[in-house]
Order: structure tokens, then sequence, then C-alpha cells
């Protein structure tokens, strides 16, 4: 049931509002005063507040403001008198939602509250999404070593300092500078992720600087690359070890000047992005085979970070597996199921040569071919199929 709060210090008003929107089966709150109004702001959370701008001890635009102060996402929608559609406009430039002139048009009043309520869920909604993508890049473990990792990420991603994560396939790369983004300045800025070894080197170049339209074949209009589009946020540039010399050179360009050309361009476009870079190849026998330029290693690697492999934290193993199954519960929308401490123990003792990736797909693999208790013979059958019991 949608929860409304009247502000409003002529009771005749208070009430005629109370009466029509409880007809309409809303639950409604009254306040004779902004005072008395922000006391039930802060103790209940109401889906839409209807406040009036002419009021005694406290003016409506100053309650809007304190709502805010108490509830960011509030909705107010604003209630006003002949001759003060000025103040009304200032109220909607703080953040009200909307004003209803009086004396009040029943239809105009209720239309208006369907689209505040509307906008109210959709925040909520918003909410929820954001959690479950949170959710999605969880740090899981307790181990020394990812307990370093999340220190030296909280003390590293308020600044703007480059970091070069290495690590084998799977262990969580994409993750670690996930983290770093979502912790930074730049986390409402967009994170852009390029994985270089899945590019063709030939088209590396456009799908990082972009191209002008004619400056090849395909290029039937003009592209922004991920620089631009990563304007005020962070690059990931993953398996940066793969990128071509050519390539390379021009992003090291680009960390030198602050400013990218496209292809087939001639003017300078001025970018502010933070980099990160990941490899999972041994990076220093790169540079001596001459794949990789010394000179770019050492412009992205302010920071390193190591992410080890699995069996290196095998204390990890109960924590994410248990993670994992009430995830791949949650997705497939199947009733939870456990994990048994001989099969948790079966699992510490694989080698996870797929690291966290594979895990994540054998704890599926389990979820959907077993029964509600997962034991050690499950482990053995559908882990590892190849090994006997």
């Amino acid at each position: 049931m949608t929860n409304i709060l009247i502000i409003d210090d002529e009771r005749s008003i208070r009430s005629t509002l109370q009466e029509i929107l409880e007809y309409e089966k809303f639950k409604v709150d009254t306040a004779a005063d902004g005072l008395e109004g922000l006391e039930k702001v802060k103790l209940n959370n109401y889906d839409v507040i209807l406040c009036d701008i002419k009021m005694p001890k406290m003016d409506g635009i100053e309650v809007l403001e304190n709502i805010f102060s108490i509830r960011p996402d509030a909705t107010v929608v604003m209630i006003t008198g002949h001759g003060t559609i000025e103040t009304a406009v200032e109220a909607i430039k703080k953040g009200a939602f909307d004003f209803i002139s009086k004396p009040l048009d029943l239809n105009r009043l209720l239309i208006t509250i369907k689209n505040a309520t509307d906008k109210t869920e959709l925040v909520q909604e918003t909410k929820v999404l954001k959690k479950k993508i949170s959710k999605t890049y969880d740090m899981i473990g307790e181990s020394e070593s990812i307990n370093k990792i999340k220190q030296l990420i909280e003390r590293v991603a308020p600044t703007d300092a480059r970091v070069f994560i290495t690590g084998d396939n799977g262990t969580g790369k994409e993750l670690v500078a996930r983290w770093l983004h979502e912790k930074s300045k730049r986390a409402s800025a967009p994170f852009i992720e390029v994985n270089c070894a899945a590019i063709p080197s030939e088209l590396i170049e456009s799908e990082l600087f972009g191209h002008e339209k004619g400056s090849f074949t395909s290029a039937i209009k003009q592209k922004k690359g991920n620089f631009e589009l990563a304007n005020n946020g962070t690059l990931f540039l993953d398996e940066i070890g793969d990128m071509s010399l050519s390539a390379q050179a021009k992003v090291l360009r680009v960390l030198q000047e602050n400013k990218i050309t496209r292809v087939g361009g001639e003017k300078e476009i001025p970018v502010d992005v933070r980099v990160v870079a990941a490899t999972n190849k041994n990076i220093f026998q790169e540079i001596e085979k001459g794949n990789f330029r010394e000179d770019l290693y050492h412009r992205l690697s302010v920071i390193l970070i190591h992410v080890p492999p699995l069996f290196e934290r095998a204390e990890d193993i109960p924590i994410l597996s248990r993670y994992f199954l009430e995830l791949v519960c949650n997705e497939h929308g199947m009733l939870q199921k456990t994990l048994t401490d001989d099969a948790l123990e079966a699992l510490k003792n694989i080698r996870w040569t797929g690291n966290i990736r594979e895990l994540r797909n054998v704890i599926e693999r389990l979820a959907i071919m077993c029964d509600k208790e997962i034991t050690q013979d499950d482990v053995q059958t559908f882990a590892q199929p190849n090994i006997k019991k």
C-alpha cells in the first residue's frame, strides 16, 4: 500500500486530502507544520510527501531541504497557493518532484501522486539492481593474501594512481579492477573494459582511440574509442600483454599527454582516464623477448597487485563454495542446497587449474546435478569425473 504524508498548516486541507486519498486506498499520515512533518519523516519511510509551501515555524522550502537531508531519495510534491509559483519553481530546482496549485484539482492530484509513486518504485528497483550488481563483484575470502589485496585496494582506490594487476586466468583480476573503480572518486563515471587478447591487432587502435568516418574500408561512420568512452572514469586494459607494439606506443603517448587522436583524424582530444592494466603473462619475459615495451610497463605499474592462484589460498575454498552455491541456487530458482563438511574438504583437495572461474562452474554443476545435500561422493562424481570413487 502506498504510504503518503501530508504536511499542511490548514486543517481543512489536511482533512480533505486525507479523506480523498484514503478513499483511493492510500495509507495517509498528516502533520500540522514542518517540524512535526520532519519528525514523522525520521520515523517512517513515505512513498510520497505532500508539503505546503507557506507554513508557520518553518516554510516549505526549508522543510524540503531538511527532508532530503534525512531521506535523500524522498519524493516530495509541493502544494502552492496563488502568487507563489516562483517559489514552487525554486522548490523544483531544489529537488521537489512536482507542485500542485491551490485550489486543488482532484484529477491533477491523483495523476501527480501516481507519477510520484512510479518514480519512487523506480528508485527502489534501481537500488535492488545495484545491490545485485555489487554482489556479483564481491571479493570473497578471508585468507591472508586476499585480506592484503583488500587493504591495498582501500588505500589505492581513492587516488588516481595507475595499477598493474598480475595473476593466472580465472583468479579474479577483473574483480580487483572493478573494486578499484567502485571505491574511487570516479565510481559514478564509466568503467570500460577492453580485452586486448580478444581484439585483432589491426582493430585494437580503432577500439582504443576511435576512428573518423572513411578512415578505412569499414569505417562508415565516426566512432568514439574506449579512452573517450571512459572519460572521467576507469579504463581496464585486460590481457595487455597481448597488445601489439604499435598500439602500445600510442597508449604510452596517451598516458604521457592525456590526449588521443582518432584513427584517420588529426584533432587531439583531451581525456581524463584512470588506467588499470592486467596480464596473465610474465611481463618481464615479454619485455626481454621484445614483445612488450619496458617504458609502457613503468608507466602502468605505479601500484602492483598480484592475485594468487586458488591453490595458494585453499582456506578460502569453503567460503567461496558456499557463496557460489547460494548465488547459483538463486539464479536458477532452486531451493537452497548445502555442502557437507567432507564435500568441502574434497573441494579443497582439488588443484583448480582454472582457479575461481573453474570452481564456480563446478559448484553450478553440483547444484544442478545433486540433491539437497551435496556430499563428498557427489564432488568426486561431478567435479572430477575421471576420478573413480
